[in-house]
């Protein structure tokens, strides 16, 4: 199969060190899907690493009149590039461990979006520190609090229209090479006559996911998360694990209020728009270590038509 392995920011980490040692973590069970005998391509979100690259250059500014604001899509580019590097270097590492004469790429990626999406009206993605309320009201930018933690700077986060590289990618998975593509969603970009140009924006990495799945015609959209299955009636006494259910029926449970936004509901979102637009599709969310489990169909929820 020709799998998309989408990784959630428990695969990172918040320091480099940290996220060495989770990428090390995170190309073993890599490394046990390729060893099923499967193509994949892997993209990991960016949340954290973006803002704080961000957030540098802002404060480096106040100390240095040299160094100048950093656009969002040219942060994006820095964190796809860091982190796809630990990525490959981890996955080349545990290839070689396991002795599997396979090569591993990084691509920097753009992802296109629409200008005229109504996200870019109401920013909703939190990204870098937490202020106090008179701190951030004096940033010049968007804000809104967030969980009772504090207020952070928010940036419009529109849905993917189209993933600029997707046959480049294509054409280095069917030539035999694993390919980190995608990274934190994408590098938005806007399509203005004809011409490309990056925009302040983020994109969510399950979304993009989907439509690099779906571009790419991949067989599995493998969603990783910190849990083995979603769940409907969370935290309820009626609590239930999914583990194989329809398109259908999952539109159902989302439209019945069972997913978190920012957390699961993107990821069940996501999953519905790869597998419906094909029969023969499906997608799996489940944990990092049950991956390669779950493609058996023994853990993790797969979603199908």
């Amino acid at each position: 199969m020709k799998i998309v392995i989408a990784l959630g920011g428990n695969a990172l980490g918040n320091s480099v060190a940290e996220q060495k040692e989770n990428a090390a973590l995170t190309a073993k069970k890599i490394v046990e899907i390729i060893k099923m005998g499967h193509n994949v391509i892997v993209s990991h979100g960016n949340g954290p690493q973006v803002g704080l690259i961000n957030l540098a250059f802002s404060e480096g500014k106040k100390v240095n009149p040299k160094v100048y604001d950093m656009p969002f899509s040219e942060c994006g580019a820095m964190s796809q590039g860091y982190i796809g590097y630990h990525l490959q270097n981890a996955i080349a590492n545990e290839l070689a461990i396991n002795h599997i004469n396979k090569k591993v790429v990084s691509l920097i990626t753009q992802v296109e979006v629409d200008k005229d999406d109504k996200a870019f009206l109401d920013p909703t993605k939190p990204i870098g520190s937490f202020y106090s309320k008179e701190e951030a009201l004096k940033l010049g930018y968007p804000v809104k609090e967030d969980a009772g933690r504090g207020y952070r700077r928010v940036i419009a986060s529109p849905k993917p229209v189209k993933i600029i590289e997707s046959e480049q990618i294509n054409t280095l998975v069917n030539n035999g090479f694993i390919v980190v593509a995608c990274g934190g969603g994408g590098i938005p970009v806007i399509n203005n006559n004809g011409h490309l140009e990056g925009i302040d924006a983020v994109i969510d990495k399950d979304y993009a996911s989907s439509k690099l799945a779906d571009e790419v015609n991949a067989d599995c959209l493998l969603i990783l998360t910190a849990v083995d299955n979603a769940l409907i009636n969370f935290g309820l006494p009626n609590e239930e694990k999914l583990t194989d259910v329809t398109v259908s029926k999952m539109k159902e449970y989302n439209l019945q209020g069972h997913f978190k936004a920012g957390s699961m509901k993107p990821k069940v979102e996501a999953s519905i728009e790869f597998v419906q637009a094909c029969n023969k599709r499906k997608a799996i969310i489940t944990s990092i270590e049950a991956a390669s489990i779950a493609l058996k169909g023994l853990s993790g929820t797969t979603i199908h038509n």
